[in-house]
């Protein structure tokens, strides 16, 4: 069994429980979604990894097209983009900012706890590329502080999820409302587009 499959049946994007954290996040972030679409966004913006090789690599990349072919059938176009622009990557490797959905999707990893969290990658086999996909991710000049970066180094799983975690909830509240990457440009987008 392939490891995007695993990571949707028992894993990081377990169906059973990853759209309910991420629900959560979106809550935190912008109050209760009362949107019944929002609801089937949380549920299918990450199905797209099943059958995948990877999650962070070349063929988990392209997930995103799942998610967003099902919500663009079912609440048209701007629904499409918003859920593919759940991810950091494709947002960016289509020259279009990230929607709100990602700013959810990354608290809920930062709300997932490491007794729940560390099993489930380590079962499906996805912890061992998270590990070695952030290592990439600081030689490549992310903005670790320095203990998040001592941290992200080790090889102690716990002291690793804590430091990534760190970092990503930075990177939330950085792009939550606006800052880098035209995040307020998205938002107001967003909006407009899904009729808030």
């Amino acid at each position: 069994m392939r490891v995007g499959t695993k990571s949707v049946l028992f894993g990081a994007h377990c169906f059973l429980i990853h759209w309910m954290v991420v629900a959560i996040a979106w809550a935190k972030l912008y109050g209760f979604p009362w949107d019944f679409r929002l609801w089937a966004a949380f549920v299918v913006h990450d199905l797209g990894y099943w059958g995948r090789n990877d999650l962070d690599g070349p063929d988990g990349e392209d997930h995103v097209l799942l998610g967003g072919r099902i919500m663009g059938f079912l609440f048209g176009e701007s629904w499409q983009s918003f859920t593919v622009r759940h991810s950091r990557y494709w947002a960016k490797r289509m020259g279009l900012p990230v929607s709100r959905l990602c700013a959810a999707d990354k608290l809920a990893f930062v709300l997932m706890p490491a007794w729940l969290y560390l099993p489930m990658t380590r079962s499906t086999g996805e912890l061992a590329e998270y590990m070695q996909r952030s290592a990439e991710r600081q030689a490549g000049g992310e903005r670790f502080t320095a203990e998040e970066s001592a941290m992200i180094s080790s090889s102690d799983p716990r002291v690793w999820l804590e430091g990534l975690q760190s970092y990503t909830g930075r990177w939330v509240e950085r792009h939550r409302e606006g800052g880098e990457d035209n995040w307020t440009v998205a938002a107001q987008r967003d909006a407009v587009e899904l009729g808030k």
